[in-house]
């Protein structure tokens, strides 16, 4: 058995840094702070492996881009033969959350969110844990959705909190915590 801790985002020197990004700057920081280096390609996805604490673990950022995100994460499931319901957590940005709020469930529709929406429609259930990243909404009402997502991000002082509890968040999913502990500690 593994843990499977996925970030989601979109691949590529223009993405670097975008809001739809939050997912990927935080399973970047905690690869860094475990010394997991993301550099396998597997399933589309690029992976680091490692035991760590006496458990194997898996960081993922999927190549497939945000859209298709699922198709990553299908793959990954049944590669590493992973029970979603206790050993999967996907890590997302989240516009519908004030910046830098951060909220943890184990399970539960996917919103607005595409990337969910389609892990979602690929693995057949929303019944799989799920760590959103406040990003706060659009500036403006009349701002694109899509624009926005794809935008740098602003890293203030909210935003900061919010990557640093989703690091936090995610150690412990991989440290085997529950993840009642875990949402008491960061939602």
């Amino acid at each position: 058995m593994a843990k499977l801790l996925i970030g989601l985002g979109n691949i590529g020197k223009e993405y670097e840094k975008t809001v739809h990004n939050l997912g990927f700057i935080v399973v970047d920081n905690i690869a860094d702070k475990l010394g997991v280096a993301i550099k396998k390609n597997v399933c589309n996805s690029f992976i680091g492996e490692a035991n760590y604490k006496g458990e194997k673990i898996i960081i993922a950022k999927p190549t497939t881009y945000m859209n298709n995100s699922g198709i990553a994460v299908k793959s990954l499931v049944k590669k590493f033969d992973i029970d979603i319901t206790k050993d999967l957590l996907i890590i997302n940005d989240d516009i519908d959350l004030p910046r830098g709020v951060v909220r943890l469930r184990e399970k539960g529709s996917a919103g607005t969110h595409n990337g969910l929406k389609s892990i979602v429609r690929e693995l057949g259930t929303p019944e799989f844990a799920r760590l959103k990243i406040g990003a706060g909404a659009p500036p403006s009402e009349f701002m694109d959705l899509a624009d926005y997502v794809l935008s740098k991000i602003h890293f203030d002082k909210d935003i900061e909190v919010g990557i640093d509890k989703g690091e936090t968040a995610g150690v412990m999913f991989l440290e085997g915590e529950s993840y009642s502990n875990i949402m008491q500690k960061v939602n």
